[in-house]
């Protein structure tokens, strides 16, 4: 099995996959399915493929293939397969899994169904997921793995060795944890030090003992910010007394970067970052109706303002033209800012204390775009319709249009996630409403003052 996979490669593999499903050539799937493709790259193929597809292809997998293979789906699609499990099956085919990854599944099943789960799970597994599961699912608390190994600061090296010999090593292993008699965190000793070192160096000789422990209620994104500034590979989790509860690897900060990144996207066209590209018909256009309907509202919202106004537009033909103008221009300038206020927030470089000066950088920005564009569209208007007040109007309505809508993209984030409503989400269509309805009233108001 090739150990990496490029997307051209990968590509190639998934289209000879499917015409051995399509040829009914068990044997060739087979061997895909064994040895050819990594889980990961199965999950892949079954993201990739059509319903009917991953059916047969899920079939091929034995419980230990599918349980390798669920933790790189998507939350639906895991969903899906487990909803056809019984709690015995579930449990088999997940037996093998990282604690932090069963967490994340029960997370997604019936509470009935994750409750027999455990139930019969041994004490020891059930404890320890049990003791993930009282953690959110977007905290440090949810994203930890509770399998690591601790040393105390007064051995030595050479007794670290021995220990390490006779037991299992956790995947993405680059430290150790040093802990006191109370299992309090103490620091980290980096494998490196710990095979460069003297046998008979102490542990405490040599730890680091100024990396901090991130407490367990801290949110995933500041999580994924401290990897990022401090190039971690994992790093300790710890409770409110500072005790060592578990550790997180950069594996799981991916799949937090990922799923932001995939959010951010999404959310602008008002899905969700799981949406199945292969989902059947009528489920993806339920999943779309409703912001499909809160957009038909604002649109309806903005088209009883123009109605007020439908004497002028009668009158000067030329301004239902326009009007569409000055509304994209300002839809354009407060989309930029609201994407930039949106994205600082993530990345934690905008807060309360720097926003008022944001805030005025981002009317200046406005208010120069806005004078430049006015003039541009303003002498667009002249050539076109040879009428110097109707280019003196829209130009009016373009700058205080750009300036609405700098203000709102810039302000709008943060009074959506003080009432707590996802900026990212609903930001746009918001802040397309209120540019569409400025604009509209702006430019049709001015018009009919000053032109009839």
């Amino acid at each position: 099995m090739p150990s990496q996979l490029n997307q051209e490669q990968l590509d190639h593999y998934r289209a000879d996959l499917l015409e051995a499903l399509e040829d009914g050539d068990t044997e060739r799937v087979q061997r895909f399915c064994d040895e050819e493709l990594a889980p990961v790259e199965i999950a892949h193929v079954i993201e990739s493929s059509p319903t009917k597809v991953r059916e047969l292809l899920w079939q091929y997998l034995d419980e230990e293939q599918q349980g390798d293979v669920l933790p790189h789906l998507n939350d639906e699609l895991q969903q899906a397969y487990l909803s056809q499990m019984s709690a015995h099956e579930i449990l088999e085919t997940t037996q093998d899994l990282d604690s932090d990854d069963l967490a994340d599944m029960l997370q997604q099943m019936e509470p009935g169904v994750s409750s027999q789960v455990l139930e019969l799970m041994p004490p020891s597994t059930r404890a320890e997921v049990e003791g993930l599961l009282a953690y959110p699912e977007d905290t440090a608390g949810g994203l930890m793995n509770t399998d690591v190994i601790t040393v105390r600061a007064d051995v030595t090296l050479e007794t670290v060795l021995r220990y390490l010999r006779r037991r299992e090593i956790p995947d993405h292993l680059d430290a150790l944890w040093v802990v006191n008699r109370n299992f309090g965190y103490v620091g980290k000793l980096p494998i490196v030090k710990l095979l460069t070192h003297s046998p008979d160096t102490t542990v405490r000789e040599i730890m680091d003992s100024d990396i901090e422990g991130i407490k367990a209620s801290t949110h995933e994104d500041k999580v994924a910010q401290i990897f990022e500034r401090h190039d971690l590979v994992s790093a300790p989790v710890v409770n409110d007394h500072g005790i060592l509860l578990g550790r997180i690897t950069v594996d799981d900060v991916l799949d937090v970067i990922r799923e932001s990144a995939d959010h951010a996207v999404m959310s602008m066209a008002g899905l969700d970052e799981d949406e199945d590209t292969f989902a059947p018909i009528v489920k993806s256009s339920r999943n779309r109706a409703v912001w499909l309907g809160i957009n038909m509202i604002t649109a309806f919202v903005a088209a009883a303002v123009m109605s007020q106004f439908e004497a002028s537009i009668a009158q000067i033909v030329a301004l239902a033209v326009l009007s569409p103008v000055v509304a994209s221009m300002g839809g354009i300038a407060g989309s930029q800012t609201l994407t930039l206020m949106i994205r600082g927030m993530a990345t934690g470089h905008i807060n309360r204390d720097n926003l008022v000066w944001l805030i005025g950088r981002e009317l200046g920005v406005g208010a120069l775009n806005g004078l430049l564009w006015a003039g541009v569209i303003a002498t667009i208007t002249i050539i076109w319709y040879s009428d110097v007040y109707l280019a003196a109007v829209i130009a009016a309505a373009i700058i205080i249009n750009l300036l609405t809508a700098v203000l709102a993209g810039a302000s709008l984030p943060f009074l959506l996630k003080s009432v707590k409503i996802d900026p990212a989400l609903s930001g746009s269509v918001i802040l397309t409403t209120i540019t569409d309805v400025v604009g509209f009233l702006t430019f049709l108001g001015l018009a009919t003052f000053f032109l009839l």
